[in-house]
């Protein structure tokens, strides 16, 4: 077992409701979508249909030709009905396009690739990668195109695989796993094609004996390595992954292709398997539809641009009143006002916790008591009460000089701190106060 990275900590993972859920891969068509028109980091997409043109399940309806982008693409069969703003993740209301289902499931084609990984040269790698849309499925959604554009150019020598997945509750990533292993491998396989390196390394935390083994087995005799982490949060961020499979430290303000490393998520190499070899664009994700409200705990195969409001009603809806709905995880998710909100590439999970969760009650003391748990438990190595002193009074040129955008917001800080201070808030607050630029006036 490899060696991890400092500070980290270990909650109750609750991962046991879904981990042996079988992946729902017959969760009826929706009667509507809505396809946000930004679905990753950079440029939003620009319709490629309008207003009561008929698409076809897979066909690209968005687009950008400029700056970084994704496209998008159609997830049902039907008649565009509106092309008009929509409650999104992030809480605001944003561009989307709304298909109306006409049931009849017609695809559009797209042949797939039919020879060998290593008949495939980078740039048609690149390509494939961009016409099916594919993003970075563990949370960030950056483009795979322009991930693996810039890895070439970069030379990288080593590629991490994750399938550390460590935060509580989701199994999405631990069931692809499981349940198709190859289109893992073969994603992974079509990667070190593109890179032309030969370090690649599929990295799984040990309280998923079953994804370990499923994983050991299909990689077996390809030359990418299967490695066992310890099973600590947050494991499955990219600089502490780094960090316990090299021993490498991305130094502060950079990433992790300045020392040589690009780290991709599992069902991305999935994605890019399916891209290839079965020409099917990203139009399906597998969500985990988990917490103390949701009456039957899933892992469900869902087309993006479904509403919350179908997934949980198809999990049997609400035991009681949820005090609270999370995208994401509970650890670094966001919580939602709405369940009309639209499943997007990387929505990994769905939570929903009832009123006797724990959290009641929950408050700010105002009073750090100088304990330190907040610096031994962050996997950065910041000192979070400190950059919290600056930040709520407005010193944000010090909250840079503590190296306050090297933050993943991970929570570890916050969960463990006595004085329940609002330590992300806090942290989230000065990083948007200091653009690259500098800091604002």
């Amino acid at each position: 077992m490899a060696f991890s990275f400092r500070g980290g900590i270990h909650p109750d993972y609750q991962k046991e409701k879904t981990a042996a859920s079988v992946i729902v891969s017959n969760m009826p068509q929706p009667e509507e979508v809505v396809i946000p028109l930004s679905q990753h980091i950079g440029v939003p997409c620009e319709p490629l249909v309008k207003v009561g043109d008929r698409v076809l399940e897979g066909q690209m309806i968005g687009d950008c030709q400029t700056g970084l982008s994704a496209p998008i693409h159609a997830s049902i069969t039907g008649k565009v009905k509106a092309i008009e703003p929509h409650w999104t993740v992030t809480g605001i209301k944003a561009p989307g396009i709304v298909i109306e289902n006409d049931g009849s499931d017609e695809k559009w084609e797209e042949a797939p690739f039919e020879g060998a990984v290593t008949d495939l040269s980078p740039d048609e790698i690149i390509a494939y990668a961009r016409n099916a849309g594919i993003v970075g499925m563990g949370g960030a959604a950056f483009p795979t195109h322009a991930k693996l554009r810039t890895a070439l150019d970069r030379k990288v020598s080593t590629v991490i695989i994750n399938g550390c997945e460590c935060e509580p509750f989701i199994t999405a990533d631990h069931r692809a796993m499981v349940e198709y292993p190859r289109f893992i491998v073969t994603g992974a396989e079509l990667i070190r094609q593109c890179l032309g390196v030969d370090d690649v390394v599929i990295c799984v935390e040990s309280n998923k004996p079953d994804a370990l083994a499923t994983m050991r087995a299909t990689s077996d005799g390809t030359g990418i390595s299967v490695l066992e982490l310890p099973t600590k949060y947050p494991q499955g961020g990219e600089k502490q992954l780094i960090r316990a499979v090299t021993g490498r430290e991305v130094p502060p303000g950079k990433l992790p292709m300045d020392i040589g490393c690009a780290v991709f998520n599992v069902d991305t190499c999935a994605s890019l398997y399916r891209a290839i070899y079965k020409g099917q664009p990203l139009i399906k994700r597998v969500v985990t539809v988990s917490g103390s409200a949701v009456a039957s705990p899933a892992n469900l195969l869902v087309r993006i641009g479904t509403a919350y409001r179908d997934l949980f009603k198809f999990c049997g809806g609400f035991t009681s009143d949820p005090y609270k709905i999370i995208t994401g995880g509970p650890m670094m998710g966001s919580a939602q006002h709405s369940v009309d909100i639209p499943v997007v590439k990387n929505t990994s999970s769905l939570l929903a916790f009832a009123e006797d969760g724990g959290e009641e009650g929950f408050s700010e003391s105002d009073v750090c008591i100088r304990c330190g748990r907040c610096m031994a438990a962050c996997p950065m190595r910041l000192q979070p009460t400190k950059i919290y002193e600056n930040a709520v009074l407005n010193r944000f040129g010090e909250c840079a000089k503590l190296n306050v955008q090297d933050c993943i917001e991970c929570g570890c800080c916050a969960y463990v701190c006595p004085a329940k201070l609002y330590l992300v808030q806090a942290m989230r607050m000065a990083k948007s106060q200091i653009p690259r630029g500098g800091v604002k006036k």
